[in-house]
């Protein structure tokens, strides 16, 4: 546990660095944050699950406005995850504060997708790449907000947004990450953002279930400047290096949530 102030300021640096990192592959950084904020900003549970809420939505702000400049909004795409995404976050929301699920079978189920999901997009390279006149599949839209759904109910009990979920899944499933990228922080943005008015409306019949804001927002505000400066930096990037990203990064997500099932 860290002293006064000195949890602010490694917040916002931390952010800083995981937001940097990850926004290119659309990806808020959330899920790497969470256990950092347990370990090692002492936030108590369940107030960590709106508190990385709380992180997303100061946060993709600043990645999402970069985009538009960049005349990457997502479009269509953008609107089915976020139909999916919000009532499940709101679900799940609920479910956090009423049945407080253990970690344990969600750790499982997230390293499960999540590994052989990262040694896939790690290992090869975009579909159109091999062959451009052949047109990648895509995930049909139906499916799509299912998906989104359920990943906003995750979002909502767990806190991580659902971006670090969907992203691998559509760039794996050959969309371009110049779309899935404006697209997945979108859906995060307004998933957490109902999350954390769902969390702080419970926090009046439920006790401390409220984020703990000083910390949230400086988490965000790192990740104001990180999402910028992320955002900034894919247009420079080939699609095959941001997938070999997002690949590494959901490889790290998947042994971190495993080794905490094991143990």
């Amino acid at each position: 546990m860290l002293g006064a102030g000195w949890t602010e300021a490694v917040a916002l640096a931390a952010a800083f660095a995981v937001s940097a990192v990850a926004t290119p592959a659309g990806i808020s950084g959330a899920v790497l944050l969470l256990p950092f904020q347990v370990s090692v900003l002492g936030t108590p549970s369940p107030a960590v699950t709106p508190t990385n809420l709380l992180y997303n939505v100061v946060s993709t702000p600043g990645a999402l406005y970069r985009y538009r400049r960049q005349h990457q909004t997502g479009g269509r795409l953008a609107l089915l995850l976020i139909t999916g995404t919000l009532p499940g976050v709101i679900t799940g929301s609920v479910i956090r504060v009423e049945l407080v699920p253990g970690p344990r079978v969600f750790d499982l189920m997230i390293a499960a997708l999540l590994l052989p999901l990262g040694i896939w997009l790690a290992a090869t390279r975009p579909a159109r790449d091999r062959d451009p006149a052949r047109p990648a599949r895509q995930i049909p839209a139906p499916v799509l907000i299912v998906l989104a759904c359920l990943t906003g109910c995750v979002g909502g009990i767990y806190g991580i947004g659902g971006g670090s979920i969907l992203s691998p899944i559509l760039i794996g499933s050959g969309r371009p990450a110049s779309e899935v990228a404006p697209a997945a922080l979108a859906s995060t943005f307004v998933t957490s953002l109902g999350g954390v008015i769902t969390f702080t409306i419970l926090s009046v019949s439920h006790g401390p279930v409220a984020p703990n804001w000083p910390t949230g927002i400086a988490l965000g505000l790192g990740g104001i400047a990180g999402g910028y400066t992320g955002a900034r930096m894919q247009s420079r990037l080939p699609d095959t290096l941001i997938r070999r990203i997002v690949g590494t990064l959901a490889l790290a997500i998947a042994a971190q949530y495993l080794w905490t099932a094991l143990n």
